[in-house]
């Protein structure tokens, strides 16, 4: 798919949801009869929840994990009495990793379901085709995936990684093992190209080359060609942001093509647990991945999401980072509920600030400024047993900065 075509595609989405976004109803029956825009019906004993996530189609490999993690969140919030006194109901949706569809669903969550929040949403595409359906009804989606930066949303908590959390790091650590040159391999959608937008900044201001950049359309299956390239660059390393089953395609290509780890190692930010399971360890054993969590990360808290996951899907199940963002999102509004009192949307974010939560990952704050929250960076190497084992992480939490406000090589950026 060509960039232009890329655009095209995006701009068809964002036309859509503008038109549906004109159609929302208005003030619903609330605890704040003051409330504008689109609002939830919380008069019964239940408080609904929209899940919003791809089921299927090519992201699906990913997302229907994600999906049974906020399932677990909301199992346990349930058992423990639920919020502000009421059951959470979920109400889900399937994006069929289609970024108008995604809009559509997130309008009738909104609008129809009349849903006190919504989490879901992978790629950075079906996050922009929803973002002005939520700020038109002033409705809440909390976004559970690493991404690409430069986005702030009054309407939307992110809980996955911004790019000084998970990208940055990355490149960092492969500075730091001697990597002097990279070669770029990305989806061609939004996060890939703004994320290597942002990698050659980085390079440029670090005395790394960036030997190549390729894109490949979401869901192909063809990688000859462009492995054919990465090899004979004789790059140090390369820097993949691939997303869904097209990396099950990528990595087997590369192998065939006798490319190690050892040699040149791969760096992926969307691939955890659950991919690896997909691809086939066999592909990625000795591979790199820079993250926030992973199922082997130490601690009391992550001890018993794993086993709670397990034993509600399978010990063969694996945990990965995005589910494990889901899984602290539906934690993190149900404290942002109860110290708002209400479920009211802007009592909701008026209080999440400061609000933080023993995750799984460790201990996690929001920032209510820019509504993401501060995460300890990690990378980690794919075992031969398929889990990812933490080769290095940043110490302590690291604080969100998704314009990259702090780093001089990033101002022409935003």
């Amino acid at each position: 798919m060509s960039l232009f075509r890329g655009r095209r595609i995006l701009t068809g989405a964002m036309t859509l949801v503008a038109a549906a976004a004109m159609t929302a109803c208005g003030s619903k029956t609330t605890d704040d009869p003051s409330a504008t825009g689109v609002t939830a019906d919380v008069t019964g004993d239940t408080v609904k929840v929209g899940l919003l996530n791809s089921l299927s189609g090519t992201m699906a490999i990913s997302e229907v994990t994600v999906r049974d993690s906020i399932m677990l969140a909301v199992d346990e919030i349930n058992a423990a009495g639920g919020v502000l006194g009421k059951k959470i109901q979920p109400i889900g949706e399937d994006g069929a990793s289609d970024w108008p569809t995604f809009a559509e669903k997130a309008e009738k969550l909104i609008s129809e379901d009349r849903v006190a929040a919504v989490f879901g949403c992978w790629t950075s595409a079906s996050r922009k085709a929803v973002k002005p359906v939520f700020e038109k009804n002033k409705a809440l989606l909390f976004y559970p995936v690493q991404y690409e930066g430069l986005e702030q949303s009054p309407y939307i908590f992110y809980t996955g990684a911004t790019t000084n959390q998970q990208i940055v790091p990355g490149l960092d650590y492969l500075k730091a093992q001697g990597a002097k040159s990279v070669y770029l391999v990305g989806s061609d959608y939004v996060f890939p190209r703004t994320a290597n937008k942002i990698i050659k900044a980085y390079a440029a201001a670090n005395g790394m080359t960036v030997l190549g950049e390729d894109y490949a359309p979401l869901g192909s299956t063809e990688f000859g060609t462009i492995v054919n390239k990465v090899k004979s660059s004789g790059a140090d390393a390369v820097f993949n942001t691939l997303n869904g089953d097209s990396n099950v395609a990528f990595f087997k290509e590369y192998k065939s093509a006798g490319l190690t780890a050892t040699a040149m190692p791969v760096v992926s930010v969307s691939i955890a647990e659950e991919e690896v399971k997909g691809i086939g360890t066999q592909y990625l054993e000795g591979q790199l991945t820079a993250w926030n969590y992973y199922q082997t990360t130490p601690g009391a808290a992550n001890s018993k999401f794993v086993a709670a996951y397990k034993a509600k899907y399978g010990a063969d199940k694996p945990t990965s980072d995005p589910m494990e963002a889901a899984y602290v999102a539906v934690h993190l509004w149900k404290a942002m509920v109860e110290k708002a009192g209400a479920f009211d949307v802007e009592k909701v974010r008026s209080a999440s600030g400061g609000i933080t939560f023993d995750a799984p990952e460790g201990t996690v704050t929001v920032d209510g400024t820019t509504q993401h929250i501060a995460k300890t960076a990690r990378i980690g190497k794919v075992g031969a047993d398929g889990l990812i084992t933490e080769v290095w992480n940043s110490g302590k939490p690291v604080s969100p900065d998704p314009y990259l406000k702090t780093y001089p090589w990033a101002s022409g950026l935003s």
